[in-house]
Formats: structure tokens, sequence, C-alpha cells
């Protein structure tokens, strides 16, 4: 039960301590009853219909692979259907890859020289849905086939949130922080973890991440250059990933600057609104004099590509179409084509730390599920091909 009783302290530190201690409280029985009985989450299976599509071929075409025996059948079939579970499709797609005459077709990862692609998204302004947008490109890659790296860089932990890691809860593992301290920092392999969707690892962040910010400004005043301890540690583990998504938070510091010079490209997720129009001017004003600064020191700095992400997108408001309008005269191609709706479906999803990829489309309204599925979609397939073209395809 939550406490309702009024708020009674002595002093001011008595008072938010008690605050602290009633929003923990409720947050952690909000989460216990959404990951029960064991606090973990688990990957929802996916019909027949769904795993066609994800693999590109056709209903026909997988009920052929099981009858003549060169896909085994799904462990769950009720009443003839089949569901397949994320580790099914998984092998599902290795298996395919395997007999297929077009490299590439069902693992459309690295293949020979192609580099490691690493995608920053970041902004400053709260409420861009930096988090949910990275969220989504994570699940999306990975269905897809892409071996898929997300680095939580926001000590708030909301995309470690995501990934099924409850810091709120209890979590003492390594995390993305024990690899970029400048004491003693542990191999970045061991500040990675499986989670529980096939296909993507995490390195999750903790609280204790801020400290990277103090540790940096002191040792900046020793000379030590920080920018490069992100992408040195990514390097260690660069042949086991094709992708790599970096959440960074809300904020122009170290952290975002580590994961800047680490990055191969960069997102910039922002809502359509004038306010957040002004930050964005703001934030990449800021980015381009800090990038100057690092530049100045001899390096050079080159991103495949460098985009905005329009979120929160609702066509039926005008004044936001009008932003949105804006950006793409501006920025033309620099603006991905598709764009993150305002839904329902994803919001709600999110209030349980869900991607629209985990919900069921019959729990929810199927037209809202719809749309929401079709936006995300639209928005991994153009970054998916961003990703093929900076690998030459």
């Amino acid at each position: 039960m939550f406490q309702t009783s009024p708020i009674e302290a002595a002093t001011q530190s008595d008072l938010t301590r008690e605050m602290a201690t009633r929003l923990h409280t409720a947050l952690t029985t909000h989460l216990q009853q959404a990951y029960a009985p064991d606090q973990r989450k688990h990957l929802r299976n996916f019909s027949a219909t769904e795993v066609a599509d994800l693999l590109g071929v056709t209903g026909q075409f997988l009920r052929k692979c099981h009858s003549d025996g060169s896909l085994p059948e799904p462990t769950i079939i009720r009443n003839g259907r089949r569901f397949y579970s994320g580790d099914e499709i998984l092998r599902a797609r290795q298996t395919l890859e395997e007999g297929s005459r077009s490299a590439g077709k069902y693992l459309p990862g690295r293949r020979g020289d192609d580099k490691l692609q690493v995608i920053q998204l970041m902004n400053f302004k709260g409420g861009s849905a930096k988090s949910t947008s990275a969220i989504h490109l994570c699940h999306y890659l990975a269905l897809n086939g892409y071996r898929t790296l997300a680095i939580d860089l926001d000590p708030q932990g909301s995309l470690t949130g995501f990934c099924g890691i409850q810091t709120e809860l209890e979590f003492d593992g390594a995390s993305i922080y024990d690899a970029l301290r400048y004491d003693d920092p542990l191999p970045m392999s061991d500040a990675i973890v499986r989670t529980y969707f096939p296909g993507l690892h995490l390195s999750p962040a903790r609280l204790v991440l801020s400290e990277f910010e103090t540790e940096t400004a002191v040792n900046a005043g020793r000379g030590v250059a920080f920018f490069e301890r992100l992408s040195r540690a990514i390097e260690t583990v660069q042949h086991d990933y094709d992708v790599v998504i970096i959440d960074s938070p809300p904020a122009l510091g170290f952290l975002t600057l580590t994961g800047l010079y680490a990055a191969t490209s960069v997102i910039v997720p922002m809502t359509p609104s004038m306010l957040d129009l002004a930050s964005t001017q703001q934030f990449v004003e800021m980015t381009s004099a800090y990038l100057g600064v690092i530049e100045d020191t001899g390096v050079q700095l080159d991103h495949d590509f460098f985009s905005f992400l329009i979120t929160r997108d609702d066509p039926s408001d005008i004044p936001s179409q009008q932003i949105v309008s804006l950006m793409r005269a501006l920025f033309q191609d620099r603006v991905v084509a598709a764009t993150g709706l305002r839904s329902t479906a994803i919001a709600d999803a999110a209030m349980l730390k869900m991607s629209i990829y985990e919900v069921i489309r019959a729990e929810m309204t199927r037209s809202t599920y719809d749309r929401a599925r079709s936006s995300m979609d639209a928005v991994g397939a153009e970054v998916a091909q961003m990703i093929q073209q900076a690998w030459g395809r």
C-alpha cells in the first residue's frame, strides 16, 4: 500500500528524504507488479505472420521450410498455429542465411571490412523521446538480424530499465561506469550483459555514472584526455557487434562528449514545437563549439550521418506540422523522413518500460497499435538503410 498520510518533517532534508522514500516505495511496488513473479522481463512470442514479415518471406515459404525439415518446428503450436520465441527467430535467420545465395539477406550485419556503426542519440532537452527512440531502434535492429549493443550513458538509466534491468529494485553488477572510470577500469566485456531480447546486449547505467563528470573535470585539469575513453572501450568488443546504440544524458557534459567522439553517426530526436526548436538550436550551437575544441587537439571527427528525428509527431496538429516543414526546408535529407508518432500505444508501453515490439497487438486497439508499429518500423527501416549506405551498399 502507498502511504497517503501527510508528510511531517522537522527539516527540509527530512522532508525530501521522506518524499524520496515514498516515491521509491511506489516505484518498487509498480515494478514488482509489472515483472511478477520473478521481477524479470520476458519477450513475448511472435505469430507466424509476424515472423514471415520479419524474415522477409511468405507464410507459404515458412510452412515449406518446416515441412521439409530445413527449419525446426517452433516449441509452441496452439490450435495448429505456430508461435515463435525471439531465440527461435534468431536461429531461423542463421539457418536461412547459411543456405542463402545472397549474403546478408537474413543477417544484414557487417561483412568483410565493414566498420562498426556507433549511433549516438543526443539532445539536452528532456521530453524529446530520446530513450524511447533508442530502445525502439535497438529492438527493431535486433529483430531484423543486427547484432546490437545498447550503451546507456544516462545516469538515470532509462535505457537500462527498458532493457529489463531495474536499478530501482536491485542491481549491483558492473556498468558502463566501470569501463570508463579512471581508477582501474574494467574491460568493456565485463560491463556488458545479455538482455532478455535475443540479439541485444546492454552496457547498463547506474547512478554512480554521474561520478564520471566529476572525475573527468579533475583529470582534465591534469592534462588527461577524456574523449577517447568510450571509443577505446568499444574497440575491444567491436567484432561482437554490427551496431552500437548510445543513449546519452539530456546534457552536453563529458558523458555526451565521449559518446560523440565514439559515434560514427548522430541522431538528434526532437519534438515539433517552438520551444524544442529553440532548445535544439542552442544544443547544436553548443555541440559545434565543443566539437571545435576537440578538433583543435588535432582529432578529425567524421560522422557518416548527423540527422534530426521528429518524435511525438501529430499529423493533425497544424502548428507542429509547420515546425516539421521548417525543419525539412532547413535541413532537407538531414531530417529522417519517417517520424515517431505521438501514440497512446507507445506511451502505454513505456509505462511498463516496454517498446511497441513487446506489446501483444490483441491487447490494444488494433488500429492504434498498427499506426504506432508502422511508425517505429519506418524509423527503424530508414536508420537501417543509413547503416547499409555507410557500409557502401
